[in-house]
């Protein structure tokens, strides 16, 4: 049988689009998946519109309390039993082969960690107005070669080998360009490898969730626009990208370079650079997207 695959759905305040993403999941041509749904005490019906389903993969709970973003994510992956997991925001959507495209690399290539794909940015109406691609950094020569040696198998149709980093590389190059491995419905991971969610971040708490699974092997980028991130006006990309909460979001760059900084060998010079670099890319993502959404 096929592995199980973990699909979890935090959700809070979603139900104008609740039912867009539980549907997305439960369609998908992988059909070996449980998808864990917790709604963070809503009081919009969102835990309503989410039992109306019936389908016995589906299973959905609701919190006595509001737990906030790292307690209602990390609940969400208390409750998950499967061998693969994805964390799925309850506005956002995939694509429906897009769950089998990651678990035939994860099934066949055990030094993957996670399989990555490229976000399309999508409006309340759905219509595409951005995207965003995933790493694309030069590929060493003995790559193939030591794949060869490995004996490690070729997936054919969904895996090329050029595709594959190691992910202290992409961690390392992402400290100096931008965020190559943020929002959570862009990854499946390896449940075994992953830790909690910290909650001492807010506006890069997935970021820093994948930073740590990253550095513990491989990543898998799939060159396809494959998921579907909803922008919200009151959302922390949002406003991150808005310039509002610009400020908030650097301080906890600055933390997360701190954190990570000695196992990814980075001086004081480095760690002052990233976070400059960052700065830049905050306001540079902000025009990209307000042209896109000029123009749409």
């Amino acid at each position: 049988m096929p592995a199980l695959v973990s699909v979890c759905i935090p959700a809070y305040n979603n139900a104008d689009t609740i039912s867009d993403t539980i549907t997305s999941v439960l369609t998908c041509d992988y059909k070996n998946l449980e998808v864990i749904l917790v709604d963070d005490h809503s009081d919009d019906g969102t835990y309503e519109v989410a039992r109306a389903f019936c389908d016995e993969r589906l299973k959905v709970f609701k919190n006595e309390k509001n737990l906030g973003m790292a307690g209602n994510w990390n609940r969400c992956l208390s409750l998950c039993t499967g061998t693969y997991v994805r964390l799925l925001c309850g506005d956002d959507r995939i694509d429906p082969d897009l769950i089998s495209m990651e678990v035939a690399v994860l099934e066949s290539v055990p030094s993957v960690v996670m399989v990555s794909s490229d976000t399309a940015f999508v409006n309340k109406a759905g219509e595409v107005v951005g995207h965003y691609d995933r790493y694309r950094g030069k590929r060493s020569a003995l790559r193939p070669i030591l794949k060869l040696v490995r004996g490690e198998p070729y997936v054919t149709e969904v895996y090329d080998e050029s595709h594959r980093f190691l992910g202290k590389e992409i961690v390392r190059y992402s400290f100096f360009t931008r965020d190559y491995l943020g929002a959570p419905l862009a990854n499946l991971f390896r449940r075994e490898v992953a830790g909690a969610f910290d909650k001492d971040f807010s506006y890069i708490i997935d970021y820093d969730f994948f930073v740590d699974i990253a550095l513990k092997g491989d990543v898998y980028v799939i060159p396809e626009k494959k998921n579907y991130f909803m922008l919200r006006d009151l959302s922390n990309t949002a406003k991150v990208l808005s310039g509002s909460d610009g400020a908030a979001y650097l301080a906890e760059h600055k933390r997360l370079v701190e954190k990570y900084g000695d196992r990814l060998g980075m001086g004081a010079f480095g760690r002052c650079l990233s976070v400059m670099i960052r700065r830049v890319t905050i306001v540079m993502g902000g025009l990209y997207l307000r042209k896109r959404e000029s123009h749409g």
